[in-house]
């Protein structure tokens, strides 16, 4: 994670699954490859493009372009940007849409977006036809950092995030670091977080060079490919380990328990993007650790500075003055996909980037801790 800093060249990160094995492909400008891969992988196969409308404006034309040249036939389906998009409307519009394309078994779907475009147009592959294929091209830093590896893909519940999905990997990511530069200041670091997240879970080394390099990435220097390549390949050899998370992979969630109760008491709404509620769920996931006497305070306060630094929020009253009620996130808290037979399941940490699965947290420990870090 460490390495010196020498070629702008693109990087290949292979996930190990088997037959369902696919590569990574990272670097500025990797999008004009998209045609040529998939007519490789996929000879003669038509794709159907699943993109919001902010990212069309961008990317759209590029990516049509980038398939056509190869030959690569493509329709287009376009949706509202935001969270608000990964609902089941949207989701039968979508394959619904598919299937009026005559999109076949044999061809494919091409998610060109975040990581909403990414879930719901997995989702959608997985499900039209019994199981299409389909090609993650994703467009913001959270998106090629984490959403578009591993397979998993879904839509949200008025119960709560993601409780509605699949497991579907795609056969190809193609991560064109180049398309950040259009990303909004706000979008990129929430994405950070999710960079972040894995220097806190499980390695301490990387944690310390994003602590010396973070604005380097923000920049679009080097160090950006190298910080995505880098959580690529921590994220693939978890999901070779743990594809389907019944173990390791739940390290994974690290901050996403407290920060998708969050993400859903504000309604799945640009008052809290994804990523800036991980953001707050890490920071109350070390702090309820120190509380439990599992880490020192010191490293609960380092990984918050170096989130702060980062310009994420760390409180909840720098979201919003309306604060969540304590009941509403404990009730969505005990609708999260790791509760197990009722009981709550934590990943808490015993210090940077050593991570653990807490199973059979106590509601009322968890009650207090809330009451106290939300005041």
């Amino acid at each position: 994670m460490t390495a010196p800093l020498k070629s702008r060249e693109p990087i290949t990160v292979p996930v190990a699954l088997g037959k369902r094995a696919y590569d990574i492909v990272i670097g500025r400008g990797v999008l004009a490859s998209l045609g040529a891969a998939i007519g490789k992988l996929r000879p003669g196969a038509r794709t159907v493009i699943v993109c919001d409308e902010n990212v069309a404006s961008h990317h759209l034309a590029a990516a049509e372009a980038a398939l056509g040249e190869a030959g690569v036939g493509a329709s287009r389906i376009l949706v509202a940007p935001g969270e608000g998009s990964k609902k089941m409307a949207t989701f039968e519009r979508v394959c619904e849409e598919i299937i009026a394309a005559r999109i076949e078994r044999g061809d494919l779907a091409v998610a060109l977006g975040g990581g909403v475009i990414g879930d719901l147009a997995g989702f959608a592959a997985s499900c039209v036809r019994r199981g299409i294929d389909f090609v993650q091209v994703p467009t913001s830093l959270l998106a090629q950092v984490d959403s578009s590896v591993g397979g998993k893909t879904g839509i949200n519940s008025r119960h709560g995030k993601n409780l509605i999905g699949a497991f579907h990997q795609p056969i190809l990511v193609i991560a064109d670091t180049a398309l950040l530069d259009t990303l909004p200041p706000r979008e990129f670091r929430a994405g950070y977080a999710e960079v972040a997240k894995y220097g806190l879970l499980g390695d301490a080394a990387f944690f310390a060079w994003l602590e010396a390099n973070w604005q380097d990435v923000f920049a679009g220097g080097p160090a950006r490919e190298h910080a995505i390549a880098g959580c690529c390949r921590a994220k693939a050899g978890i999901v070779a380990r743990d594809e389907r998370e019944t173990g390791e992979r739940a390290l994974l969630n690290l901050g996403h328990t407290f920060g998708h109760a969050l993400e859903a008491a504000f309604g799945f709404s640009q008052r809290l993007l994804h990523g800036e509620a991980v953001a707050l769920g890490m920071v109350m996931a070390f702090n309820f650790s120190a509380r439990k006497g599992l880490c020192s305070g010191a490293d609960a306060a380092r990984a918050k500075t170096h989130l702060a630094a980062a310009g994420l929020p760390t409180h909840v009253k720098e979201v919003a003055n309306d604060i969540p009620n304590v009941d509403v996130l404990m009730d969505l808290i005990a609708q999260d996909k790791k509760v197990k037979r009722g009981a709550l399941t934590f990943i808490l940490v015993r210090g940077i980037g050593q991570a653990f699965v807490e199973n059979k947290v106590d509601p009322a420990e968890v009650r207090a801790f809330l009451t106290g870090a939300i005041a």
